[in-house]
C-alpha cells in the first residue's frame, strides 16, 4: 500500500492546479475567491476517498473511516456552501447543501451505530 501521506501531498498540488486552472486559462470561476472554495471542496472529495482507503486498509492507530468520511463530507459542505453563497439566492442553497450534509452524517452515524 503506497504512503498515504504522500498520496495527500500530491493529491493537494493537483486539487491547487485544478482550481487555478479553472479560473485562469478556463474561466469556469468567475471570481478570484471561487479558487478558494473550489480547493476546499475538492479537498473534500479527497479525504472521502482517503475514507473508501482507510475502510479497505485500515491503519492500527489512525483515524476510522467514518472520521474521514464525516470530515470529508463537512469540508465538502462549507466549500460548496461558499462557492454557491454568491450566486443568485445564494443563501438559500448554501443552508441547503450543509443542512443536506448534516443530515448524511446524521443518517451515517445512526446506520454505522446499528
Amino acid at each position: 500500500m503506497a504512503d498515504r501521506n504522500l498520496l495527500t501531498i500530491g493529491a493537494i498540488f493537483i486539487i491547487i492546479v485544478v482550481s487555478i486552472l479553472l479560473y485562469f486559462p478556463a474561466k469556469v470561476l468567475t471570481a478570484w475567491w471561487m479558487v478558494f472554495a473550489t480547493m476546499i471542496a475538492l479537498f473534500g472529495i479527497w479525504l472521502v476517498a482517503l475514507a473508501a482507503m482507510q475502510r479497505s486498509n485500515p491503519l492500527k492507530y489512525g483515524r476510522s473511516a467514518f472520521s474521514y468520511f464525516g470530515w470529508g463530507l463537512l469540508i465538502i459542505a462549507v466549500g460548496s456552501a461558499w462557492f454557491l453563497y454568491y450566486q443568485p439566492y445564494g443563501w438559500i442553497y448554501s443552508l441547503a447543501v450543509i443542512l443536506i450534509v448534516l443530515a448524511a452524517v446524521a443518517i451515517a452515524a445512526a446506520i454505522r451505530r446499528k
